[in-house]
Parts: structure tokens; sequence; C-alpha cells
């Protein structure tokens, strides 16, 4: 018996012992990895979605009745391929009408042409008559000259006393004969004048029902290339190179202006689809860092296995969406076997060009609580355990950029399955 106490004399505490265990345990061996600066490649991770590099809602032009189609959804259409045709056959009769006015047109361009030969003909009678009347004139002329001066002759010798009375006048007689005669042929050039003049103003005349008759054929023939435009729209073409991704209309189908009430959907819808323009909308945090030129990392949905596509931004559309306020970015992508589809749907990584100073950290090191907040285990120079709320910046997968919190150089615990407590003690290994 005395044995036995002694020895339960000399046995621990088990109070004391539970206690240097609990103190044991509590004290958790961990590892720390520090917040480091780092110049990191800042990129922006974006939805991103497939669009056709052109689109176009094909409309008719003018109201008829599909006669034929010639093309179909999913067809494959060259640049200016005939899509469809309209008939119109009232126009076809309007142009049949102004064909017609058109041949009038031209037989009186043909009747005015001959009533300005006509007139020029009269003109060159007139002026034909107005010469000879001259030449007699001129005649005439020299027949009173030459009597005139018999006259003054006889007269001087009847006067001297050597021819009589009689024979003066004789010669006066004549003298005035040839007076009226000049006055007379006076008289027919002048009329020939005037009849010259009638016949020029008959030439002018028929000059201008001639160019009245052309311009007013110029203008018909004017009304027929007008026509002929409106009737090259009953043929629906393909604007350019693509396939054709939807279809709204059937033989037979009335289809209306597109100008009118009630035109309503398009009758095919055209896509060139060789090529394709991603756009992915940047929110306004990143918006200015984005330029044409950046490299760019898509993945889709569709294809999980295979590598992702690497493009460069194109364009950037240079304003913020007040909706969204986000800004429309554009890669091109070459896609001639078709594989990308216009409304895909994907996810877009963008290599900005500036790269940045960050406090950065594993992102293995960073916890976050039901609610969504981030936090890290800090561990002081005393390694003791505090707990501080965290801000994340950008994210490459690997290492999360801290914006406040943290400071650089201070210590946090790394990946580590326990959870830890303000003011908890651990014991930091050496990395």
């Amino acid at each position: 018996m005395g044995v036995l106490i002694g020895l339960a004399g000399c046995s621990p505490d088990p109070e004391s012992v539970a206690k240097k265990n609990a103190a044991a345990l509590r004290v958790t061996p961990v590892k720390t990895v520090a917040v480091a600066p780092t110049e990191v490649q800042r990129t922006t991770l974006q939805p991103a979605s497939v669009h056709a590099y052109y689109r176009a809602e094909l409309r008719a032009k003018i109201s008829g009745f599909v006669r034929e189609l010639k093309a179909d959804i999913g067809d494959y259409v060259e640049a200016g391929a005939e899509l469809a045709t309209i008939d119109v056959p009232e126009m076809q009769k309007q142009r049949e009408v102004i064909e017609a006015r058109i041949q009038r047109l031209v037989a009186e361009e043909q009747r005015a042409q001959a009533g300005i030969d006509l007139a020029s003909a009269r003109v060159r009678a007139s002026e034909a008559q107005l010469a000879e009347a001259k030449s007699k004139l001129s005649s005439a002329e020299a027949s009173l000259a030459a009597s005139s001066a018999e006259f003054n002759r006889t007269e001087d010798l009847v006067q001297r006393g050597s021819l009589q009375n009689r024979m003066l006048d004789e010669v006066r007689l004549k003298r005035d004969s040839e007076l009226a005669s000049k006055e007379a042929v006076t008289s027919s050039v002048q009329s020939a004048e005037a009849e010259v003049a009638v016949a020029q103003s008959q030439v002018a005349s028929a000059k201008a029902d001639r160019d009245a008759a052309r311009a007013e054929t110029e203008i018909t023939r004017r009304q027929l290339d007008e026509l002929d435009v409106l009737l090259s729209y009953a043929v629906i073409r393909a604007p350019f190179a693509g396939v054709i991704t939807d279809r709204f209309v059937q033989p037979g189908d009335l289809v209306r202006e597109s100008s009118e009430v009630g035109s309503g959907k398009p009758l095919f819808v055209l896509s060139q689809i060789d090529k394709v323009r991603v756009r992915i909308p940047v929110p306004e945090s990143d918006a200015s860092l984005v330029n044409p030129g950046d490299e760019v990392t898509l993945t889709f949905p569709s294809f999980t296995a295979e590598a992702p596509i690497t493009a460069s931004v194109t364009r950037r559309s240079g304003s913020l969406d007040p909706s969204t306020r986000t800004m429309m970015v554009e890669a091109e992508i070459a896609n001639p076997d078709g594989k990308l589809l216009p409304g895909m749907f994907g996810q877009a990584s963008i290599h900005l060009a500036t790269k940045a100073a960050a406090n950065m950290l594993p992102a293995r090191a960073i916890r976050f609580e039901e609610s969504g907040n981030a936090y890290v285990y800090v561990v002081g120079q005393d390694e003791t355990v505090s707990i501080a709320p965290i801000t994340m910046g950008m994210d490459d997968g690997n290492s999360i950029e801290v914006l406040s919190g943290v400071e650089a150089g201070q210590r946090v615990i790394d990946a580590h399955l326990s959870r830890f407590t303000n003011g908890q003690k651990v014991s930091v290994l050496a990395n």
C-alpha cells in the first residue's frame, strides 16, 4: 500500500498535462510568404462574343410577288449572286409605254429636222432672189447713169442751139423711164431682203422645235433609265460573299418596298464568316489601357480540347456605353473553315501594354469568407496571427494583386488546411 501511495505521489497532474498538450497543439507550424512588389503584365479577363465580319439584312426595293428563289439557308453565295427574283408586270408595261413615247418623240425630232431643212431651202431661194434683184439694181443704176449723162449733153446742145427742144424731151423721157426702173428694182431688192429675213426666222423656229423635241426625248430616256434601275431591284443580289443565315420569304409571297409600312422582316440575312469579329466589352477601369495591337487570348467552351486562339486588338470604339460603362473592343480572326459561328460566347484575356508594380501574393495564400470577402493571415514578428481583410486586383490565375489590407514585406500564412484566429501563436517553418 505504501509503495502504491508513493508511486501515485510521483505521477504528473493530469490537468497540467492536458494544458501542456493543448498549448503544444495551439502552436501550429506554418510556412509563410511575403507580400512582394512585382512588375506585372496587366491583363483584363472579359466575356467575348463572335460576330459576322459583315451582316446584311436584304430587303426589297420594289413591291411585287416572289417569282423564284435561288438561295436558301446555309448556302454560300458569291458577291453579286442572284438570290431571288420579284415579278413586277406593271413596271414592264410602264417600260413599254415609255419606249413607245420615245419612238414618237424621235419622230417629232425628225419632223423638226425636216422643218429646218425646208426653212433652210427657203433661205437659200430668198437669198438667190435677193442676189438677182441686186444684180438688176446695178444694171438699172448703170442705165440711169447713162441716160442722165445723155440728158445733160443733149440739154447743153439744145441751149447752144445745136439741137431742137424735141430731142431734149426724148432724152428726158428716157432718163425718167430709167429712174422709174431703178426704183422698181430697188423695191424688189427690199422685198427679197424681207423674204430672206422671214426664211431665216423660220429656220430659227424650226431649230427651236427640234431642240425642244430632243430635250423631251432625253427626259423620257432618263425616265426609262430610272425605271430600269427600279426593275433591276426586282433581282435580289448578294452585296458580298457570305452565307445565307436566314430566309424569311417563300415563292409567291407578296413583298413590299422596305420603306412601306408593314414591310416586315428582311427577305434574307447574309453573313460574311470567312473572317469574324470578336467583340469584347472592356470595363471603365481598363478601357483607357487597351490599344490596337494588344495581344488577346480567346477561349471558347465549344472548343475545350483545343488550344486558345491568339489574336490582336484590331480597333476600339473610343467611348463608353452609358448603360454598361464598358468600351467595345474588336479583334478580327480569320475563319476559313467556318468553325467560329456568329453568336458564340467565350472569354478573352487582353494583355495590356502597360506594366505595373503591384503587391502580389500567391492565390493559395488568400482565403474567402462565406460572403465572398477575401482575407489573409498575417504573421507578426512575435509569430502571432492577425486576420487582415484585403481588396484584390488583377488575377493571372497563379498570383493575385492585393490593393489594400497588407503592405509590401509583410508575411502571411501560405496554403494551410487549418483555420486561425486573431492572436493565435504559430511556429514559422524555414522556407
